[in-house]
């Protein structure tokens, strides 16, 4: 090898290096023919109600989570505000950047990794093991895996035990303008940084990241008047959003090359996150930490390397957040 041309070397190099990576794309992130990442459905869609097969109960239920995991986050967040405690136990796994799954830090019911769990409980399962996972332990079942429903679940099912019961995050009277949303932001923001980072073409990448800012020039100016999404109270719109925009400035910016614009130089965006992180027992769902480590040292094949930068310093979420409200 001393004795090749450099040209050579280089182009030998890229072309191996291309060649695993579409491989290991293609695996960790699905994408069309078009090069545009492609999110696969939850399988596990089941819900807590007071008449169905999982009925309301304390202690019953668990949430496995990844503590770096957004669509996990937006559970641990929702179970804070609500104060559930005490009523929904939480149990973590970790991703191995060698298995390229998530694993238990002790074995779960005779399971080490999250895969395994899944085809313990569904034998014969083909799909993709994800969190968060809405644990049933008396049925010993999975009642839900898709954090969209999960929210919902957790905002109405629990009030007999929540203490903060009175927190209604998806109230009747403005459930059309939160899914209004949730739509809004679902492809363009919570999935758009996954479409520019997964990307795996220059157009789809263009696409993906020109979305992405004009849904967050829109929503940005959209908080010019309100204190959060839908007016003067936080609903599970403001969650779905929030987990994404905490991560943004630490792992979407740079890694996923989501970098024309910080969350915290936006005008409005910028207070809003502060504003969200500060709400009771929200900024103690916070792992930055685990946020770095999962993805700067589990993305093998968007950092190679695995190294995990220092910063950014977060201390401004915590600066004073003006008092706003609807005009």
């Amino acid at each position: 090898m001393a004795g090749l041309p450099p040209g050579l070397l280089i182009r030998t190099a890229k072309q191996v290096w291309t060649t695993l990576w579409q491989t290991m794309m293609g695996q960790m992130a699905p994408s069309s023919k078009s090069g545009d990442y492609q999110r696969p459905e939850s399988a596990f869609r089941q819900w807590v109600t007071s008449d169905g097969a999982y009925l309301p109960e304390a202690n019953r239920y668990q949430l496995i989570v990844g503590m770096g995991c957004p669509w996990a986050h937006r559970t641990l967040v929702t179970r804070a505000l609500k104060g559930l405690e005490e009523a929904i136990s939480v149990l973590p796994v970790i991703p191995s950047p060698d298995e390229g799954c998530w694993v238990f830090e002790t074995p779960f019911r005779g399971c080490r990794t999250l895969p395994e769990f899944y085809r313990q409980v569904k034998p014969g399962y083909q799909g993709r093991a994800t969190v968060p996972v809405l644990w049933d332990r008396q049925k010993a079942s999975i009642v839900n895996n898709e954090s969209a429903d999960i929210i919902v679940i957790l905002n109405e099912a629990f009030n007999e035990w929540a203490t903060r019961p009175e927190v209604d995050l998806y109230p009747d009277a403005l459930k059309a303008e939160v899914d209004q949303w949730n739509d809004r932001t679902y492809q363009a923001v919570n999935n758009g940084v996954y479409r520019c980072g997964f990307a795996q073409t220059q157009a789809a990448y263009d696409r993906a990241v020109t979305e992405l800012f004009d849904a967050l020039d829109v929503t940005d100016q959209a908080l010019g008047d309100r204190p959060y999404l839908c007016g003067d109270k936080v609903t599970l719109a403001d969650v779905r959003l929030f987990t994404t925009l905490f991560r943004f400035d630490v792992v979407y910016y740079s890694l996923f090359k989501c970098n024309r614009r910080r969350i915290q130089d936006y005008a409005h965006l910028g207070p809003y996150l502060r504003r969200l992180y500060q709400l009771p027992g929200v900024a103690e769902t916070c792992d930055i930490e685990a946020v770095k480590r999962d993805y700067y040292g589990n993305l093998f094949p968007l950092n190679p390397g695995g190294i995990i930068p220092s910063g950014p310093d977060l201390g401004y979420l915590k600066a004073p957040v003006e008092v706003l409200a609807s005009r």
